[in-house]
């Protein structure tokens, strides 16, 4: 029998264990440090923090090269090893567990000043720290994360993921006003924030946010995508990113997967380089499967929501050359009609009751208790599921859906904050018209440029043009108006499945 001698990488195989904390895996880690200027690891002034660790690969990573980088000036193995571990790397952890983990990777002891560490220091912790602290309560919120005070208020028998380095006003405190050259790593992407099932609030532009307040000489860290297209709580983010022309380069995954193995997380994700001092376009890199898909420069805010494909920017600017309406001003604002997803109305009818439909089918509900805001309940409806069909992610076959569950509400009709209207109007046949349009890949198209979630709103149809809709319209139809090429069609068709 061959005894094989295959050693995997531990931190390979700890790589993913949930959507909110996720592991990077040393490959990623390694991407990423090779956006960086590979002088800095060759400097033995050179500065490394990663402010939220949580296996330590980023920093056991820095740490293989700066000991390869700094033979030369420091001969003496021991000795580089020991002016790395302590005055080069840092890190703060996000949990006293990963702090453990963290230490183990980059000292080979969860105890800096342990028996085994390869470099001794004075305390546990050496320049790999953490502290259980509190959040900070102001009416119910905590007044640095925005977490619940009614769900994470719950002494220290559990943990509160009140993480030291977005919980202060002076992020410089933490070790001794040092000034580092790199920020770098994976922050904690979100948290729930006490809503609805998996209702959750985003966290990762927080870290970024303090991040900059350091002003480091460059900033890499890999987040979600969702803040291309704004939403919960990223909307001044958004701005303030895409203004940014710092940002000199994005490394762009719309499907996590292909990224973290195994781990979906809406919208894909993303890794960034920052510079200080630098300013000038983007360049942007897409990642299709294990490959390298495109790659070019461009500005980031060429348009309000990132549109994040390098061909699919083309056919964008070709269809907003026109400078037609767009269907982002016609689409109700959610729940027009004020009910709320989980309501199920009644089944027998009384006198002054609609119908209504909800994710549970067709019922009754009381005129007293909707309301209609934007006076439409005697008009057609168009209306689509408020959630994205898929779930932001391509099927088997690699394309997207977009929209699930379009059709047409008779007048006298409403429907739960389930469904988004569209449009309305004034017959069936201008409603069916309307469909006709969604349906096409090319409007599918469109939408998905601007989504980076599961959920389609209003904001999402920027892109899409509003139509003539006294006649259907089919996708030929609108590749000739809008002048795409076979191979921006071929593209489209590439994406988008037909829909019946």
């Amino acid at each position: 029998m061959i005894i094989s001698n295959y050693n995997p990488d531990v931190l390979n195989c700890i790589a993913n264990l949930s959507n909110d904390e996720v592991f990077t895996p040393p490959e990623l880690a390694n991407k990423m440090l090779d956006l960086l200027p590979q002088e800095l690891f060759r400097s033995p002034k050179t500065t490394f923090l990663d402010p939220f660790t949580k296996s330590g690969v980023f920093l056991r990573e820095i740490v293989k090269r700066l000991d390869r980088g700094l033979a030369d000036q420091i001969p003496e193995r021991q000795q580089r090893i020991d002016h790395i571990l302590h005055h080069q790397v840092f890190g703060i952890a996000c949990t006293e567990l990963t702090s453990l983990l963290a230490r183990r990777s980059v000292y080979c002891s969860k105890h800096a000043n342990g028996k085994y560490s390869v470099s001794k220091f004075d305390t546990e912790d050496g320049n790999i720290i953490y502290k259980n602290i509190n959040h900070t309560w102001v009416n119910g919120k905590c007044k640095y994360c925005g977490a619940s005070q009614a769900v994470y208020d719950r002494g220290s028998e559990a943990e509160q993921y009140a993480y030291l380095f977005i919980h202060t006003d002076n992020p410089k405190k933490f070790f001794n006003n040092m000034h580092f050259d790199v920020i770098i790593g994976n922050p904690p992407y979100q948290m729930s924030d006490g809503g609805n099932s998996a209702s959750a609030k985003p966290l990762y532009h927080l870290f970024v946010e303090q991040a900059m307040k350091l002003k480091p000489h460059y900033l890499n860290m890999i987040i979600p995508a969702r803040w291309y297209a704004g939403g919960k709580g990223l909307e001044d983010f958004r701005s303030s990113m895409l203004s940014d022309d710092r940002i000199l380069h994005i490394v762009d995954y719309p499907n996590s997967s292909d990224c973290f193995s195994g781990v979906n997380i809406a919208g894909g994700v993303c890794y960034f380089f920052w510079a200080y001092d630098k300013h000038e376009e983007c360049t942007i890199t897409n990642i299709k499967g294990e490959k390298l898909a495109s790659s070019e420069k461009r500005r980031l805010d060429e348009y309000p929501v990132f549109v994040r494909d390098n061909t699919a920017i083309h056919i964008v600017r070709k269809v907003c050359s026109h400078k037609e309406e767009t269907m982002d001003n016609v689409v109700s604002s959610r729940n027009a009609f004020s009910i709320s997803s989980n309501e199920r109305g009644h089944n027998n009818k009384l006198n002054g009751d609609y119908n209504m439909l909800s994710s549970n089918g067709n019922s009754f509900i009381s005129s007293h208790s909707i309301t209609d805001r934007d006076g439409i309940i005697n008009k057609y409806k168009v209306i689509i599921t408020y959630a994205m069909s898929g779930g932001n992610k391509p099927g088997n076959d690699g394309k997207y859906q977009i929209l699930s569950s379009l059709m047409v509400l008779p007048p006298q009709t409403v429907c739960t904050e389930t469904y988004l209207i569209i449009d309305t109007f004034s017959s069936k046949e201008l409603s069916d018209n309307c469909c006709s349009y969604l349906k096409t890949r090319f409007v599918r198209f469109l939408l998905l440029q601007a989504l980076s979630s599961i959920h389609i709103t209003k904001g999402v149809f920027l892109f899409v043009p509003l139509q003539d809709f006294s006649h259907p319209w089919t996708d030929e139809m609108l590749y000739k108006k809008y002048n795409l090429t076979e191979e921006e069609i071929a593209f489209i068709e590439s994406m988008i499945r037909p829909m019946e």
